[in-house]
Parts: C-alpha cells; structure tokens; sequence
C-alpha cells in the first residue's frame, strides 16, 4: 500500500497504531502498534471487538461502506467531520489548493490531525497557516458566503485567509447547522481559534451560529431547550447566547486542560444513525449497560427519552448521544446531553413527527405504555416522576421562549408539537 495510505493515529499523547485505506477497493486496514497493547495502558479505548479486535494482527474493514463511515472503521469515522464541516472543507480546498475532488478519507483525517473533536490525533498532519484572532461577525458573513444564502456565485467574495479562519475552527465539529470552536482566555476574555488550544487557561466552546437565514433564530429556540432541560436536573455543559442570538455551549471533551476521548453511539458499535433498523432506544440502553455506564445514568438516559419525546426532539439520532472515557480508570460514562432543540420548520404544519430513535418498535404516538417498556426492562425505578416533571415543564418552556423574544407564531408552532406523556 502507498505512504500517502497510510497515517498514525494517537490517542493522549501515545500512538496506538496505523491506519490503511485502499481507495480503489473501499477497503480499510487497522494495526494496532504493538508497544501500545504492551503497555496495558487504555484498554477499553474502542470497548466493543465486533468493531476493532485488541490484536497486534492486521484487522481488514469491508462492511463500513457508504456515507456515514466512508469505509473506515466507525471508531474513527467519527472524527470525520459532518455537513457543514464537508462544505467548508471542500470549499476551502478549492479556493486554496485549486481542488475538490480526489481528497481520500485519510488525507481528511490528516487535515483534522489534532484538531478534531475528542482525544484521537491523525498523523502526519495536513499543514494549515496559522492565525490567532476572531471575529464572530465576520465568520458568520463568510459563512452566508459559502452557504449562498445571498443569492452570490460560490466563492465569488471569498478570500483565502477568511475561509481558513471558518475552515480551522467550523470544519471539526458534527452536525448540519453552522457552527465554529473558540477559546476564550479566562483572565483577558480574548477569544482566540478553538481548533487547537485545551489549555485550563481558556473556556472551550462550540458555538451555533445564528446566520440569519430564516425569520426566526433556532439558536434562540435552542437556548430554551437548554433552560428547560437544566431545570429538569438533566446533565448538560454550561450554555448561554452571543449578542443574544449565537448558541454557545461549553465543550465536554475539554476538561481542565486535558482532552477526553468521546465517541459516540454511531462510532462505539459502527451502527449507522441514518439505518432504522439499528436506530432504538432498546438498542442505545443496550450499549450503556454493555459499557457498564453507573445505574444513575442509565436513569438520566431515560429523563433524555422522556424529554425527547415529550419536546419533540426527533433529532435524537445515534450520533447525538456519546459516552466520555474516563483515562483514569479505563471505563466509560454517558456524555452531557447536547444537540436538543426543535429541530423541523416551525413554519410548516406537519401531519406527523417522528423520533429519530424507536420506542418499542415506535417513532410516532408513543404513549405511555411505550415508554415503560423501557423503565420496565431497564429497572428504571422513578420512572413516573422523570415523565410527571417534564410534561409539567412544557409551561416553563412556553415562559422561557417568551421572554427570550420567539415569534409567537413559532412559538405556538413548536408547542403545538409537544406530547404530554
């Protein structure tokens, strides 16, 4: 196999091993670097062998095909980044390389190199310039650009160094909405790129960018979300909004000057969050007793299904939920919540609205019912209260979004679709 199909892949500080690609064949290959299986350091990185065996033998990958694993195996796929990561990655390629096309998976890890969310670093690295300031205006004007949102031709107003400022710090994290990473200097308040600081110096943060795109800001709706899952008592990372509209949240794997190592569900088992077939709740409790998650989390587990159901957030996928391994002990723990929100048009009426995630055997009308299947298999004991407390808040919510300035119309738009239990 070429060099150039080839590339090392760390994790704190210590290379674990060596990752193959056969762009011809689809085919990836693994090997684990001998000295790193020697040392019994980080046993239970990658917890499940149907994904990646614990041998020092080649391990071939051919059933990872397709869109979410681009034939990589899952563990690593998940560093890859999501929608808006590929269409600013592509497009500063473009601009600054002259090319799109032909980039191979490994040369896309190598560009996210250190950078990436979580712990597990890619070398050797893709060279990127360097820079050192933000500006969240001008980030959200290039970001317009890029999306031709204005109606312009695709990169017709952009210039090289304004898409490598996007490109660093909005190219590593997940999901479809815009969003960038930024640090913030915790005794001079400077807000410098997030891409490659996790000095305990600085606040980590991911922050959603409001680009004006629609005549309401889902950032707005998001930050409700957030307020009325935190006076349930469920986990998530402190969050509050920039210039009033642009969702920030505080990173969970950067912690006290050292970086965790997430993956999530999709990336633990390989399962596809985009195949029905795989995407239950039965199957996401499944894995947090199999990674033998404390029993209190397995309880707030629940409270997020209750709340999802209940707030109509059918973004629920596999991807939005992820466990933290804890190095210290060489076990895992259920990640804060993130990614809850109203994530459909609240200007369209839908006949329907389905979860992304089933519960017994059901995406649509869930009762009850449906949802003690769940506390009934997983020995959810105060399963009756998690449901009494967030059907009760759904007022709090309407209050919240009220005061935090959402259009009446989309406000009652949004509650309208909400489901007491």
């Amino acid at each position: 196999m070429a060099k150039n199909n080839l590339i090392k892949v760390s994790v704190f500080g210590q290379e674990i091993g060596t990752l193959g690609y056969d762009e011809k064949d689809e085919i990836s290959f693994f090997q684990y670097n001998p000295d790193f299986l020697k040392s019994n350091r980080f046993t239970n990185i990658f917890p499940i062998p149907n994904v990646i065996k614990r041998t020092t033998q080649v391990q071939v990958f051919k059933k990872f095909s397709g869109e979410t694993f681009r034939s990589i195996p899952p563990v690593f796929a998940d560093s890859l980044p999501d929608m808006f990561g590929n269409i600013i990655f592509r497009e500063w390629l473009e601009l600054s390389k002259g090319r799109q096309k032909g980039v191979t998976v490994l040369e896309q890890l190598a560009y996210v190199s250190n950078r990436g969310m979580g712990a597990l670093e890619y070398s050797p690295a893709k060279e990127i310039p360097k820079n050192s300031s933000i500006d969240i205006n001008e980030i959200v004007d290039v970001v317009k650009k890029v999306l031709n949102l204005k109606g312009e031709s695709r990169g017709r107003d952009l210039n090289e160094e304004s898409l490598l400022n996007v490109f660093k710090i909005g190219s590593s994290a997940g999901g479809a909405r815009p969003k960038i990473l930024i640090s913030e200097n915790k005794q001079t308040k400077e807000i410098i790129p997030g891409d490659l600081n996790f000095s305990n110096d600085y606040n980590h943060y991911l922050v959603k960018l409001d680009i004006g795109d629609v005549p309401y800001s889902r950032e707005v709706i998001e930050y409700c979300y957030y307020l009325t899952a935190t006076s349930l008592g469920l986990t998530m990372m402190k969050s509050f909004l920039i210039e009033g509209k642009h969702f920030a949240t505080t990173r969970f794997d950067r912690i006290n000057g050292e970086k965790k190592h997430i993956l999530t569900a999709t990336g633990l088992t390989g399962w596809d969050f985009k195949s029905a077939d795989v995407s239950t709740y039965e199957n996401l409790f499944n894995l947090a007793i199999y990674l033998k998650i404390p029993h209190s989390q397995v309880e707030e587990l629940f409270a997020r299904m209750v709340f999802n159901v209940v707030f109509c957030n059918t973004d629920d996928h596999l991807k939005n939920h992820s466990f933290v391994y804890d190095s210290d002990n060489d076990s895992w723990n259920l990640s804060p919540l993130y990614d809850v929100t109203y994530s459909l048009n609240p200007l369209i009426n839908y006949l329907r609205v389905s979860q992304a995630l089933s519960i017994n055997g059901k995406r649509s009308d869930i009762s009850l019912e449906d949802i003690m299947t769940i506390a009934d298999a997983f020995t959810i004991k105060e399963a009756q209260g998690y449901i009494k407390r967030s059907n009760e808040a759904i007022d709090f919510w309407s209050k919240t979004a009220q005061e935090q300035g959402v259009p009446s119309k989309v406000l009652e738009r949004i509650k309208g679709d909400f489901r007491v239990i």
